[in-house]
């Protein structure tokens, strides 16, 4: 049973990370023999060269910054909101609108951020859209920051929900109403019920957010915002600005975006490390590992 995933895990996960050589090399097609292996063996090695076009160019500081910041705020929010969703919905008796408003919340995190940078465009839209008389929401970038934010609750808020909700369910009734027995309010009953007993899930899915702090998700930042240059102080990320690399097809920009995403995936792993060793000091039995 398990032969499936271990193939797909092999193939699709593991396989590739020979290809992370390619962040140490200049590397070039070969016309004569243009294959992947051929193109490895021939390439000059340059070490950490590649690495520092992340770091040398004068908007370095631009996509880190909004890269950890835009990560940190989702991580918080997404969190906060989806555990508060997941609590209105348990609370809900009549079946039929239980599941109305899950699917209604889930049906987001479906849709492509490319439709989505559509939807927002129709009302941002400065000749045709809906809100056009306020500003021009294109050259003006004070507005993007809450725009992005608001965006990435309304696609991922549905899937959080759902997983926290999954873990409320599971928890025995018995428990809430012994607790109204003894008086506890609703309130109360989340507090000393709900909270403590998915308190694990929102620790596991905590650690493996932070793992992805540095990277962004390059549709939301891409494809809301227009890829307008007046915004990119506030819209330009990681993801973003080696996607640009890549289509100014600069020589080497192969092994540049191989070392930028080797780079995010070292930091990743540092923080669930981070987060997990944290962790483990303040709730040994509730660590990832």
């Amino acid at each position: 049973m398990m032969m499936p995933v271990a193939i797909w895990l092999i193939l699709l996960r593991y396989l590739p990370m020979g290809g992370a050589i390619i962040a140490f090399q200049d590397y070039r097609p070969f016309p004569a023999n243009p294959t992947l292996l051929n193109n490895i063996l021939n390439s000059r090695f340059v070490g950490l060269e590649n690495f520092r076009f992340i770091f040398a160019t004068d908007r370095a500081w631009i996509m880190i910054r909004n890269t950890l910041l835009y990560n940190a705020v989702f991580i918080v929010l997404t969190t906060t909101v989806s555990i508060a969703v997941a609590i209105c919905l348990s609370e809900i008796r009549i079946k039929f609108f239980a599941k109305l408003y899950q699917t209604l919340l889930f049906y987001p995190f479906f849709i492509s951020w490319v439709v989505a940078g559509y939807f927002v465009f129709a009302f941002l839209d400065p000749t045709f859209g809906l809100l056009s008389d306020v500003r021009n929401w294109y050259l003006d970038p004070t507005g993007w920051p809450v725009i992005l934010t608001s965006a990435n609750l309304w696609k991922n808020l549905g899937f959080n929900t759902v997983i926290y909700l999954a873990a409320i369910t599971s928890i025995n009734r018995d428990m809430y109403e012994a607790a109204a027995l003894d008086g506890a309010s609703k309130w109360k009953q989340v507090w000393v019920i709900t909270i403590p007993t998915i308190k694990p899930m929102i620790i596991i899915l905590f650690i493996l957010a932070v793992g992805r702090i540095f990277n962004a998700d390059f549709g939301l930042f891409w494809n809301i915002p227009q890829n307008m240059g007046p915004l990119q102080s506030v819209t330009e990320v990681i993801d973003t600005y080696v996607f640009r690399v890549m289509q100014a097809n600069i020589a080497g920009a192969m092994g540049m975006a191989t070392a930028a995403g080797l780079f995010q995936n070292v930091v990743g792993f540092i923080c669930i490390m981070g987060a997990n060793a944290i962790v483990r000091k303040l709730d040994k039995e509730n660590a990832l590992f």
